[in-house]
């Protein structure tokens, strides 16, 4: 299927690794110009350069930025063009217990997982607005919905996110630009892998069976597995595409059926 979608420009943050790579990779697989970013610029260096051997013909840039450094963002909004797709991926997660989570984590959380789409969008959408035709897509999580007890900050910054999804979709109102969020559910993201590595190799047993005993754990799953990076990356392309002209404002769920309520 022809997403319609070559020859439009998009930038991705928290893009070098994981699912924001995934989404770079899909976008440009599409045709689009794509803008990675990372706060490593090594890492981000050697992620730009893997995505234009894989896949020539398309502009494949990156620009470096810690999302907790306010300086770093303001160069960043500063650097960057106008782009036709924002995807506001980049975000902080952990495991942490309520009593254990102090104020400067919850500012960090808050810092990186919401201020980041706000000011990038603040940066991005008045021109989309302007030209008429524009995608921001945030990719939040059903924690955002379904707050983990045990990481708390996490699940609530990602509430708030969903939240300035929805604001911000209120002003697109009679253009042909949507804002919209994607619900992902437990992913096997890079920054995931690393941690069940640690954790399966601190308990001696192979990374297969601490996957299949973590995600068994999660009664809610319909899918029975984690969800691979490209399937939250399929979802996101074809909401930045003109065929998902008529979506706007919407939670739309890749979650594997964790969230099993009918709304």
């Amino acid at each position: 299927m022809d997403l319609q979608l070559r020859g439009k420009t998009a930038m991705i943050s928290g893009s070098s690794r994981g699912i924001g790579y995934a989404i770079a990779r899909a976008l440009a697989a599409e045709g689009v110009d794509v803008i990675l970013n990372g706060r490593d610029p090594d890492r981000l260096a050697a992620s730009v350069a893997a995505l234009r051997r894989e896949i020539p013909g398309v502009s494949i840039t990156g620009l470096a930025a810690d999302f907790s450094v306010t300086e770093d963002v303001d160069r960043l909004c500063d650097e960057l063009p106008d782009v036709d797709i924002l995807v506001n991926n980049v975000g902080l997660f952990e495991l942490k217990p309520f009593a254990q989570i102090p104020d400067e984590d919850w500012r960090l959380y808050f810092e990186v997982n919401v201020l980041s789409g706000v000011r990038l969008s603040r940066r991005l959408l008045p021109a989309m607005l302007a030209r008429g035709w524009g995608r921001i897509v945030f990719v939040s999580t059903e924690s955002g919905v379904n707050i983990p007890a045990d990481m708390m900050h996490y699940g609530t910054s990602k509430t708030a996110m969903l939240s300035v999804g929805n604001g911000l979709a209120k002003l697109t109102k009679g253009t042909a630009v949507t804002v919209n969020s994607v619900l992902g559910g437990p992913t096997y993201s890079d920054g995931v892998a690393d941690t069940v590595r640690a954790i399966a190799d601190a308990q001696s047993l192979p990374e297969e069976q601490m996957k299949a005993a973590i995600i068994g754990a999660n009664r809610t799953s319909l899918l029975e597995r984690f969800i691979e990076p490209a399937e939250i990356a399929t979802m996101v392309t074809f909401l930045a595409s003109p065929a998902a002209s008529a979506i706007n404002s919407a939670a739309v769920r890749v979650d594997g059926g964790v969230l099993q309520t009918l709304l």
